[in-house]
């Protein structure tokens, strides 16, 4: 199989061409090898890759549903154990994990090889996948611009054809904002969908959700059926679905009621041709038979992220410190970035008062949320509202910002994102539309909690509708 062919396939397609035997799992290996070298000098996307994996045989893996199709973890969340995981971080450089967690396991018993490990920034704060420890990671469909973050490598490895699936995470949106840039599917699933376990309960206060990004809704779907069972000690169990993902592939939709909004919650400008394409998903909406109303929650979006920040700093210093005493490193500007060191100052000092303050306002952001959703099935946003940016903008190194002042920065793009984070509730990124210039435009769906599989059925009928499948970057395998 040549990459131009190999491309063509999404993982629950190779995965039937292994059960048929039509290719083998160390053929399959070396043609995302192969990719990886003929496209990651340009894109940066890939760490690490283990070559051994290609001479896995069909006896050596699980027999699960995606039974030797290759995966990359991301260079943070999930961990294997003896593998590498360095967190983007010159503090954590050579750090090899001493177990797998519960998600790992998940991936294995599914059947995936896993074959590399993918970039993000240092320890996935920022919304741009570039650090000092490796360098910026390019889009594939403009290596000047950004892929977004942190789940950047991993997005940027699926548009450009290396693999079809990579694992992802999301603390404020990193799964859809690479995947609105790169032009590919990313699913936010529902607070305790995924577990975090067995060393992690709720990470962020159950803001920080993982899973993977890919091409195609039956991808989404397969692998949402495969990693999203309860795991043991889970603090609570999310409601199971009444039956497989993958049935909701191409099943029939109910007459929704979706309302739209274009205007940021933060007075930020958004591009005209992001909202110009979100206006014409809504029309798309209308004539698919939804009722749509332009309507939008209404909460205090600058309360929320000054909330966020002292939910992402607490212990923040505990984890780095064990790091530095692990290595014997200091921690200074030769082992952290700008930014990830004044969020260790901040967590240092973050008062008892100031995260019991920050966890009411996430009560009643979510409360606020929860009302509004009762008049509504899905809202529709922008993904991002801005198109992919040049390098530099959202680097962690920067001296000008403190911590609250970095995450409002990224907000001039990702102001749709976190709001999902804090509900819990499940949002999805579709590359439905593109730029003059030939950029990829993501839209975001939110449903409500536990609704992945609306979101699933919906998905399944955009792709169908208004297909995004022969969409391929400059910079991609088959090129």
């Amino acid at each position: 199989m040549n990459l131009a062919e190999f491309a063509t396939y999404d993982g629950v397609g190779l995965a039937e061409l292994v059960a048929k035997k039509k290719i083998s799992i160390g053929e399959l290996a070396q043609t995302v090898l192969d990719g990886v070298e003929k496209v990651n000098p340009q894109i940066n996307a890939v760490i690490e890759v283990y070559p051994e994996q290609a001479a896995k045989t069909e006896n050596s893996l699980a027999e699960g549903p995606f039974h030797g199709v290759p995966l990359f973890l991301k260079d943070i969340g999930a961990s294997q154990a003896g593998r590498r995981q360095e967190m983007g971080s010159r503090l954590c450089k050579g750090n090899v994990a001493v177990s797998d967690t519960f998600l790992t396991r998940r991936f294995v018993d599914a059947g995936f090889n896993l074959l590399g490990r993918t970039t993000c920034p240092e320890f996935a704060f920022s919304t741009a996948t570039e650090s000092v420890l490796n360098g910026p990671t390019r889009n594939p469909w403009d290596l000047d611009r950004s892929t977004g973050g942190s789940s950047g490598g991993s997005a940027a490895s699926v548009a450009a054809g290396i693999l079809p699936i990579a694992h992802a995470t999301d603390g404020l949106g990193s799964i859809r904002i690479p995947s609105s840039n790169c032009g590919i599917v990313g699913l936010k699933p529902s607070r305790g969908r995924i577990t975090n376990g067995p060393d992690v309960a709720e990470t962020f206060l159950g803001m920080s959700k993982e899973f993977v990004v890919c091409r195609t809704i039956r991808d989404v779907a397969a692998t949402l059926d495969a990693v999203s069972a309860p795991a043991p000690g889970d603090p609570f169990i999310i409601i199971q679905p009444q039956r497989p993902y993958s049935e909701e592939v191409g099943a029939p939709v109910k007459k929704l009621r979706i309302a739209f909004t274009t205007k940021p919650w933060y007075p930020f400008p958004i591009n005209p041709e992001i909202s110009a394409a979100v206006e014409l998903i809504a029309k798309k909406c209308e004539e698919m038979g939804f009722i749509v109303e332009e309507a939008s929650p209404t909460y205090d979006h600058e309360e929320m992220m000054r909330a966020a920040t002292a939910i992402w700093a607490v212990g923040f210093d505990v984890t780095i410190e064990n790091l530095a005493a692990k290595f014997n490193r200091p921690i200074n500007r030769d082992t952290l970035e700008a930014v990830t060191l004044a969020f260790y100052e901040y967590a240092r000092v973050v008062s008892t008062r100031e995260t019991y303050w920050a966890e009411n306002v996430f009560n009643k952001v979510r409360r606020q949320a929860g009302q509004f959703f009762q008049d509504f099935d899905l809202l529709l946003t922008p993904s991002l509202i801005q198109l992919s940016e040049p390098h530099g903008k959202y680097s962690q190194d920067a001296t000008d910002v403190d911590p609250f002042g970095f995450f409002l920065r990224c907000n001039e793009t990702d102001i749709f994102m976190g709001l999902f984070n804090v509900t819990g509730q499940p949002a999805i990124s579709l590359p439905l539309c593109q730029s003059k210039s030939g950029l990829p435009i993501g839209v975001q769906f939110a449903s409500h909690f536990g609704d992945e599989a609306g979101l699933i059925r919906l998905g399944s009928l955009f792709e169908e509708a208004m297909p995004w499948k022969d969409r391929i970057p400059p910079v991609h395998v088959s090129r």
